[in-house]
């Protein structure tokens, strides 16, 4: 009885931001469906404006679970610029890596410029997969099947319509898991196959996507931002790394400090021929490889659970998200307190969702 009362007391940490941010999900894509109608006739850039608007809003009310309702300290490594158009590079262990970007861009007031170049099977999210697309993200297949033609052709329209630009890359292709060592140990594989250094904490990086979004935004973008993520807690008794939280482990308030080290670097600064912008980029990888096992692996303790650099931890104010949260909230408690209302909810689930995958699976 005791047990069953703790494990119920336990899932409602998770379970009550969940519903209400899954919850939200119908409410914001009406929004937007309202918005997109009624800019049909006005200038892309226009709706771009309007859209990113929207985005932040609902962006601003999920960082109120994953910043504000789990109290994590969010450290940050290095000077974060005033807002800029950006390709961010990173290492990729967990879902939270994408809220890591969020956390990032509201610091410099870009929270609606984000998108995300995301694996091919995620467009088929219910509602999520859809609207990620339409706000400027872009979905790609791994190694032989991926289509650069298609991604060249997004920004390169994007560009045109002068979209702001917060471009997130994972360019590992997949998580960083210990539990899977069979992953590891054939990005290692592929880097010896290749010549390159093998790495330990990070995967071998693959340079498709950034070498395309480089060289179709080369005179676009101000920087690079190469940005190395670490969650405390996930280094075991016996000194061996563990599994980095997924969504539902954080929300439980497992991950105490986000560490977040970053190095801006000029687009100027990069090869742009393919051959030499992989050597670049694992380069790059081989220095988030070193600073990692220092945070994992040093004896000196001044090194360990930090990163090089002067530490500066990142505020974000309640003013920035509880009014996000309080509008989403109560537009969508008023749709469901009437029967139409319920009846527009329910729909736009339903078929939001068959119109989303069938979409997505022609166009995206």
């Amino acid at each position: 009885m005791l047990l069953s009362a703790v494990l119920y007391t336990y899932s409602l940490r998770y379970m009550v931001p969940t519903a209400v941010m899954l919850g939200s999900a119908p409410t914001y894509l009406l929004a937007w469906g309202c918005w997109r109608a009624l800019s049909t006739v006005l200038p892309e850039r226009i709706y771009r404006s309007g859209d990113d608007r929207l985005y932040t809003l609902y962006q601003s009310m999920v960082l109120f679970f994953f910043q504000h309702y789990t109290g994590v300290e969010i450290i940050i490594y290095g000077d974060l610029p005033t807002k800029e158009n950006i390709l961010y590079i990173s290492n990729h262990q967990c879902t939270v890596d994408w809220i890591v970007a969020d956390m990032l861009a509201v610091q410099q007031n870009a929270l609606g410029h984000v998108r995300y170049v995301l694996k091919d099977g995620l467009k088929f999210l219910p509602l999520y997969g859809f609207y990620f697309s339409q706000h400027g993200g872009i979905y790609v297949k791994r190694s032989a099947k991926f289509n650069e033609e298609k991604m060249r052709n997004k920004l390169s329209s994007q560009v045109k319509a002068n979209t702001k630009m917060y471009l997130v890359i994972f360019p590992e292709g997949t998580r960083y898991n210990p539990s899977i060592p069979k992953v590891i140990a054939d990005s290692q594989a592929f880097a010896k196959k290749e010549g390159l250094p093998v790495l330990k904490h990070v995967l071998t990086p693959r340079v498709k996507a950034t070498h395309v979004a480089i060289d179709v935004m080369q005179d676009y973008l101000d920087a690079v931002y190469d940005i190395t993520v670490a969650y405390e807690r996930t280094i075991g008794k016996g000194g061996q790394r563990k599994e980095a939280p997924s969504m539902i482990e954080f929300l439980c308030k497992e991950c105490p400090r986000i560490h977040i080290f970053l190095e801006r670097i000029s687009v100027k600064d990069i090869p742009k021929e393919h051959i030499f912008m992989k050597r670049w980029l694992h380069e790059r990888f081989e220095v988030k490889d070193k600073v990692l096992t220092e945070f994992y692996e040093s004896t000196d303790p001044d090194k360990t659970n930090t990163f090089p650099g002067v530490a500066h931890n990142a505020k974000l104010e309640l003013r920035r998200t509880v009014p996000s949260l309080l509008i989403l909230t109560g537009v969508t408690a008023g749709m469901l307190c009437t029967e139409t209302g319920r009846k527009v909810y329910l729909n736009t689930w339903i078929y939001g969702t068959l119109i989303g995958i069938l979409w997505v699976s022609i166009k995206a």
